[in-house]
This record gives C-alpha cells, sequence and structure tokens, in this order.
C-alpha cells in the first residue's frame, strides 16, 4: 500500500505597503486635493514546500523523499537523514514500528516543518504451536571466541556509508525462485511465547550453485571468506543512505570487499553453508537499526 502525506506549509506573511510619490499639482496654481497614496502589496514570501515521499508506508517498508525546500538537516523520528545534494533522502520502517511516524525538516531560516506519517500494520504469518518453547542454548565460551569476532564484522560492515545510490533504484530479484520464507514470519509456543522472527527472504531454486545478481548499486562491505557460524558465506552490499543488503549460506562469493557492484551483475551462487538445511539463499535488508522486507521492494513474482 502505498501513501502519501498531505500537504503541509506555512501561512504567507502579511503585506506591506508601499507608498508612491504625490502627483503634482495643477499648472494654473489652482489649489487641488492630493491624491491619497497609491497602496500596493509587496509579494509575500513564497511558503516552503512540504515533504514529498514515495514508497510503503507499512511494517518492514521504505521511502523515499525530497525534503523542502531550504531544509538544512531532516530526520524522522528522532533519526537523522541522509540528505543528497538535491534533498533526497531514503527512510524506512522496522518490521515492529508503530503506527505513526514524523518526518522534520530545519529550515535555513531556524523554522521547523512536520510532517506526519500513517504506518499501516501488517498482518505477519504467525504459527501457534501447542507445545512449550525449548530453552535456547547458552552460547559456550568457546563458540562466543568464534561468533564475536564475526559480530563485530557484521557491526563494523553495517556502519559504512559509502557514496552510493543504489537507493534510488527500482530494486530487482537477486535470483528467481520460491519463496521458502517469508520476512516476519514467526512461531508462537504454548503459553504465549514468541520464538525470534525470520528477519528476511528464502529463495529456494532446488540445488546448489545457481547465480545471484546485486539487487541494486552498491559497495561491498562485507565479503567471509571463511564461513561464518550461522551465515555461512555471507556477502553484504551497501546501498548508499544507510540501506544495505545481506547474502547468507552462499557456495561461493563473486565479489569482494571495496567492490563497486551494479543492478543485475553477477555476485555469487545459491549455498547451504553455515546453519541452513537446504539451499536457498536468505536474503535481508537493513536501514540502519531498521529490519525491512525484501518483498515490499520487488514485489510478489
Amino acid at each position: 500500500m502505498k501513501r502519501r502525506p498531505g500537504a503541509i506549509g506555512f501561512p504567507l506573511a502579511g503585506a506591506s505597503l508601499l507608498a508612491l510619490g504625490n502627483c503634482a499639482a495643477p499648472s494654473n496654481g489652482a489649489s487641488a486635493p492630493t491624491p491619497a497614496p497609491a497602496v500596493v502589496a509587496a509579494p509575500a514570501p513564497a511558503a516552503p514546500a512540504s515533504f514529498a515521499i514515495a514508497g510503503e508506508l507499512t511494517q518492514g517498508g521504505w521511502i523515499r523523499g525530497q525534503a523542502p525546500a531550504g531544509t538544512v538537516s531532516a530526520r524522522l523520528d528522532g533519526q537523522a537523514l541522509a540528505l543528497d545534494g538535491q534533498g533526497r533522502f531514503f527512510a524506512a520502517f522496522d518490521r515492529d514500528a508503530g503506527p505513526s511516524a514524523m518526518l522534520v525538516a530545519v529550515l535555513a531560516d531556524g523554522r521547523t516543518l512536520e510532517s506526519p506519517l500513517t504506518i499501516s500494520p501488517r498482518a505477519w504469518d504467525i504459527e501457534r504451536v501447542d507445545v512449550a518453547r525449548t530453552p535456547g542454548n547458552v552460547p559456550t565460551e568457546e563458540f562466543m571466541k568464534i561468533r564475536g569476532p564475526e559480530l563485530e564484522r557484521i557491526a563494523a560492515a553495517r556502519a559504512v556509508d559509502s557514496p552510493v545510490e543504489g537507493w534510488r533504484q527500482d530494486f530487482i530479484w537477486p535470483v528467481k525462485g520460491r519463496i521458502a520464507g517469508r520476512f516476519g514470519s514467526q512461531r508462537v509456543y504454548r503459553g504465549g511465547e514468541a520464538g525470534s522472527y525470520h528477519s528476511g527472504l528464502d529463495i529456494a531454486t532446488g540445488e546448489s550453485g545457481t547465480p545471484f545478481v546485486a539487487p541494486a548499486d552498491g559497495v561491498v562491505v562485507l565479503a567471509a571468506e571463511t564461513p561464518f557460524s550461522l551465515e555461512g558465506n555471507l556477502l553484504m552490499i551497501d546501498h548508499g543512505g544507510g540501506l544495505n543488503s545481506s547474502f547468507l549460506h552462499c557456495s561461493k562469493l563473486a565479489a569482494r570487499v571495496g567492490d563497486v557492484v551494479r543492478q543485475g551483475q553477477y555476485i555469487g551462487n545459491i549455498g547451504m553453508t553455515g546453519r541452513a538445511t537446504g539451499p536457498h539463499l536468505h536474503w535481508s535488508l537493513k536501514w540502519r537499526d531498521a529490519r525491512l522486507d525484501p518483498l515490499l521492494f520487488v514485489g510478489e513474482k
């Protein structure tokens, strides 16, 4: 569902008066009344435009936008937005985002312009099972010696802010196949205890080795040469604007850290490395700390 907030502007400033000079007296010397000064309304300052946005205003969704004229900084619910040279930006909403959000622009003259957004809820694929949740295994010290550095590398990659504009493109499917797992799906156990939700889109082609491509332009910020304990061979691409893609369980990586990749470029092959029960591509998207639904970028096949 695509929604667009109403236009918001400022009232026009009060018109000033401009007095013109008096007319000359008649040449016959007779006294004539002085005409009243003409009154002309000075042009009122132009009202700043509102935010212009388009996208998916829903949980796990996103927007591309144009900040109002004269904006020097902007934010979404307190998060600073990265504006390009023309005031364009990308922003998004977490899977568990609340029903409303606020875009705020700070103008060059010190005024602020607010634009409220309504974020629609989603009907997630929730499986309720009449069994107790098995307590999670406490990570061993030995496991954390491996996992800790992996998490640090992932966090460092997501902190990279590359000067690219893949976020402006219409994303394409990295590979076509059966949707084996949907974003946001979750299992709820007896007693109402919920497990963690699925953080990406699983695409299965039936075999390992199927090539996949970059869904949009970007820069490779992580390419796990040694498989990670959970993600296996992991590839991460920064699309700019705080948006990044991750591709898990690959059998082969065809790009290295620092490579600039273009939309549709071959970047790896599907596999089942790491914690995977069958060959598939797990594709996840994040904007800052918000987890996003890839289907809202590419649509159903």
